[in-house]
């Protein structure tokens, strides 16, 4: 936090911008990656700038359904104290698409040591960012690429979502196009609104495409030297998304594999590592890969099997890793390659970076860049060899040495003993207490398929 003239600075520089707002959302992400918070009248503004909100800790332990999971004993358990949320400097904007005149500001949680809250995901990346600092004398510049569908309103059979009727020819859309202008062209107008709401929030976005799929696209963020600023960029463009669509009378997931017959939605992070001379570490001078690259690229190798908890938040997250689309299965790595883990883009000097194409779109964006930091800085420590790049197709078959079932993710990131050191221990075991909440939640609900199958089987 700043001090106390300039976070009222920020308030009444905003309010002389934009006189009219009427409310202000302080919002956070949680564990699952759902955006929550209150809304205010836009009179306790300087209050809420100056003084911060009250707000239970546990909120950062909610599953993906809101309920209380109780993990660690955080919630029920100690009577669900509140903390102090304060806002986060600079996350003061205008909310584009309501339509009433709408304010929106980030929070961060601190205990009652007035010190970050230590499960809060933001402060779980801030910890590895630090670290990375502080032993390595490096500072990561990071961009995310997200997939996502839009979809109808209306639900097809058993809540099944479907592509928006066509702008462009009143009907929907059943082939797939990518790269197709004319599927740009065709929802051009909810894409500008996204594009144009993005650049009044601050959040910096670049290409648009279609993707695989009817209905689902991918915009671009751009690189940003702040890796925590890159993950709130990430948390306000998918509330950005799902906003727009709303306004345009369609709606918009996330969701890791909505269809099971077309392409999943993936998030792409790409990372780069500058030292203090601005020089990036990653390029050996020559536009080729330096050791360190090798060595960051070796770790993040290395621990991705306890990552997968994090990059594959829920039971659906794993319905997107299928063979020969594009989707990583096994731990590899590669030079202009597609079908791997950890793709090594073209590009030269500050250009020289990772895409880590594993994670979901719907995981929590400040734990999968957390964990990526974790393993480039275990790499570059240990001098982890990644092996030699994959040739070819690399997806042709599952690694038998990646969890590819969620309890048997959460099993390997209880076990493993590398993310730990940097995530905090605490915290992992109360993401994983928390997950293990929501799967058994889950799997005690009875599925239209287990009608159809079992209710006259005998």
């Amino acid at each position: 936090m700043t001090d106390g003239p300039a976070q009222l600075r920020e308030v009444e520089e905003f309010l002389a911008d934009f006189p009219d707002t009427l409310a202000v959302d302080v919002i956070f992400a949680d564990l699952s990656s759902v955006v929550r918070g209150k809304r205010y009248p836009v009179a306790d503004l300087p209050r809420i700038f100056t003084d911060g909100l009250a707000f239970p800790a546990s909120s950062y332990l909610l599953d993906t359904s809101g309920a209380n999971t109780d993990a660690g004993g955080k919630g029920f358990s100690d009577g669900d104290p509140d903390c102090r949320a304060v806002p986060i400097p600079n996350t003061l904007d205008r909310v584009p698409w309501s339509a009433q005149p709408l304010a929106q500001v980030l929070l961060t949680f601190l205990d009652k040591q007035n010190a970050p809250l230590v499960f809060e995901p933001r402060n779980v990346l801030g910890r590895v960012v630090r670290q990375m600092q502080a032993q390595l004398g490096l500072t990561a510049c990071v961009a995310f690429e997200l997939e996502f569908y839009l979809i109808d309103r209306a639900r097809g059979p058993l809540g099944a979502p479907q592509p928006p009727i066509s702008p462009a020819t009143g009907e929907r859309d059943r082939a797939t196009q990518v790269y197709g202008m004319d599927q740009v062209d065709a929802f051009g107008r909810v894409l500008t609104d996204i594009v144009d709401s993005c650049r009044a929030q601050g959040v910096p976005t670049g290409a648009i495409s279609a993707e695989y799929a009817p209905g689902q696209f991918e915009i671009n963020l751009r690189h940003v030297a702040d890796p925590l600023e890159a993950a709130d960029d990430c948390v306000l463009f998918k509330r950005v998304v799902k906003g727009v669509a709303r306004k345009h009378d369609m709606q918009a997931t996330f969701m890791a594999k909505p269809y099971p017959d077309e392409a999943g939605n993936g998030m792409h992070l790409h990372v780069s590592l500058f030292d203090a001379q601005g020089r990036n570490v990653l390029d050996d001078g020559d536009g080729g890969i330096s050791e360190t690259f090798r060595h960051a690229l070796g770790g993040v190798l290395e621990s991705l099997p306890e990552a997968m908890a994090f990059l594959a938040p829920n039971l659906n997250s794993f319905r997107r890793f299928q063979p020969n689309i594009y989707v990583p299965i096994r731990r590899s790595w590669g030079e202009e390659n597609r079908s791997v883990a950890l793709r090594v883009p073209l590009g030269k000097g500050s250009a020289k970076r990772v895409e880590h194409r594993m994670p979901g779109a719907d995981a929590n964006p400040y734990l999968a860049l957390a964990t990526v930091l974790a393993g480039m800085h275990h790499g570059i420590v240990n001098q982890t060899d990644p092996g030699p790049p994959a040739a070819g197709n690399a997806g042709t078959a599952f690694d038998p040495g990646l969890p590819m079932r969620p309890r048997r993710a959460l099993d390997r990131l209880k076990r493993g003993k590398i993310l730990r050191d940097y995530l905090g221990k605490d915290y992992v075991d109360l993401y994983v207490e928390a997950k293990e909440a929501e799967y058994e939640t889950f799997e005690a609900a009875i599925t239209p398929q287990e009608y159809q199958w079992y209710l006259l089987a005998d």
